[in-house]
């Protein structure tokens, strides 16, 4: 296949990362075969309009993940992935049983890839890094190595934000993130403010701090600006918790005339903002986040669990200023040392080679197709939640409370959490939240829907199974 001619537009990645991208589409269609003989490499330049040093880099990304062999005098070949199978690393090697069903179900998780080109580029990923695996195990300083941040602005500047190098940290997962910010910007008893039901993960922190919790009321779209000018002039406050993306429980989005509005609040206070920003990469259209907005303020945290995979534990964070990053460094490198170069490298590379757009167009697609599912068995109204949010916040009635309901479900294979783990300084509301993430199938997850549907058509003595 010496003619072989690439059509670089097939592809957003870097020239190089495309043209190895290419190669294994058109292994995949068939359009190479292995044993096919690729064109020379200078000749492929000038064919592509390229540096030579372009296509040499995208041989070689590609050599990397054995989808082509070079033999001095004779040329490149196309292989197939034959030199990645000797090596261990088959597709279908069967996963270790062991690991299978470890899963966490109280937490808010995305459903799992299940389409096997997609988790082939992600093993593909995998390998791919391996092959820097004595550099990746060392102690490196704390924050990420420069590709690794690079990676992070890159990333982050799909949400609009465009901060410096100096202010970005790649960290271990966003509750180490909240922590350090935290015993920056308080002392013990005293008081930070959030939304009057929240993420549980930041009563955890607060309490561990010996902190003060004031959850403020909420409309439609989110805080009310009054009750937070009222709590900074009464309260004196010394920060501001916010998940303003697909809310953890209640799915709400604060709209960007809102978010404005609690800027402007913060600012005549001079009230510091902690934006956990989980969610906010799942919208297509997300509003810009409030670091956008007021970024001498705002700590913003963009986690990787929700958007490309927990078991990474990596987040990156954006420091308000230069000012802030350094106490921030040092905070975090005496809680944790540094976060993982092997995972940081793994995101790196899925976020440079267009996989990580791959899992998170997955996750939007799965997400949009349980909550149709959702919607065929609970009366509109009836719930909160959004088109691809990964959990549903259902508000009890006829008699139920959220403890009898979470007993009667729990066999069903979802995860539900009690309001209890939300409320912020309140009575609790009989209300649950149900996650629709995870490895449940669709299958199951409607079957689990139509059980518990039919539990809230009745009141809850007549599906007592106690005796």
């Amino acid at each position: 296949m010496s003619d072989w001619s690439p059509d670089l537009r097939r592809s957003d990645s870097p020239r190089y990362l495309a043209i190895a991208d290419l190669i294994e589409l058109d292994l995949r269609s068939g359009v190479l075969l292995i044993g096919d003989r690729l064109p020379p490499q200078r000749a492929l330049a000038k064919r592509l309009g390229l540096d030579f040093t372009t296509v040499a880099r995208g041989y070689v990304e590609a050599k990397k993940r054995g989808l082509i062999d070079t033999h001095v005098g004779r040329g490149t070949f196309v292989t197939g992935g034959q030199d990645r199978e000797r090596r261990g690393f088959a597709l279908d090697a069967a996963p270790d049983p062991r690991r299978i069903q470890a899963a966490d179900y109280s937490m808010n998780m995305p459903p799992e890839p299940n389409d096997p080109v997609l988790v082939e580029r992600m093993r593909e990923g995998l390998c791919a890094v391996a092959s820097s695996i004595v550099p990746l195990l060392r102690y490196q300083g704390f924050g990420g190595a420069e590709m690794d941040r690079d990676a992070a602005a890159a990333w982050l500047g799909r949400r609009a934000l465009v901060p410096s190098q100096e202010r970005i940290f790649v960290t271990p997962g966003a509750h180490p993130a909240l922590l350090a910010i935290l015993t920056l910007l308080t002392k013990p008893g005293q008081l930070i403010l959030s939304e009057s039901l929240t993420y549980p993960g930041i009563r955890s922190i607060a309490a561990q701090l010996r902190l003060s919790m004031l959850g403020l009321p909420m409309d439609a779209h989110g805080i009310l600006p009054d009750a937070l000018a009222d709590a900074c002039k009464t309260r004196s406050p010394k920060a501001l918790y916010l998940n303003p993306t697909l809310q953890n429980p209640t799915t709400l989005t604060i709209p960007v005339e809102r978010r404005e509005e609690l800027c402007s609040v913060a600012r005549r206070y001079h009230l510091p903002i902690i934006e956990d920003d989980a969610y906010g990469f799942i919208p297509l259209h997300a509003p810009p986040p409030l670091a956008s907005m007021a970024p001498d303020l705002t700590w913003h945290i963009g986690g990787l669990a929700k958007c490309i995979g927990a078991g990474l534990r990596l987040a990156f964070v954006v420091a308000p200023d230069t000012k802030s990053a350094w106490p921030f460094a040092a905070a975090m490198r005496a809680n944790t040392v540094m976060a993982s170069p092997l995972n940081a490298a793994l995101a790196t590379r899925w976020i440079e080679d267009g996989t990580a757009d791959m899992i998170l167009r997955f996750i939007r697609s799965e997400t949009e197709a349980r909550q149709k599912i959702v919607a065929k068995h609970l009366a509109p109204g009836s719930y909160r939640a959004d088109p691809i949010s990964f959990n549903i916040w259902l508000p009890l009635n006829e008699g139920w409370t959220r403890s009898s309901f979470a007993a009667y479900m729990r066999n069903s294979g979802l995860g539900i959490v009690t309001s209890d783990a939300f409320t912020v300084d309140a009575i609790a509301p009989e209300a649950v939240r149900i996650c629709l993430g995870g490895p449940i199938s669709r299958e199951r997850l409607a079957s689990a829907f139509d059980f518990m549907a039919h539990a809230l058509e009745g009141r809850p003595e007549l599906t007592s199974s106690f005796f």
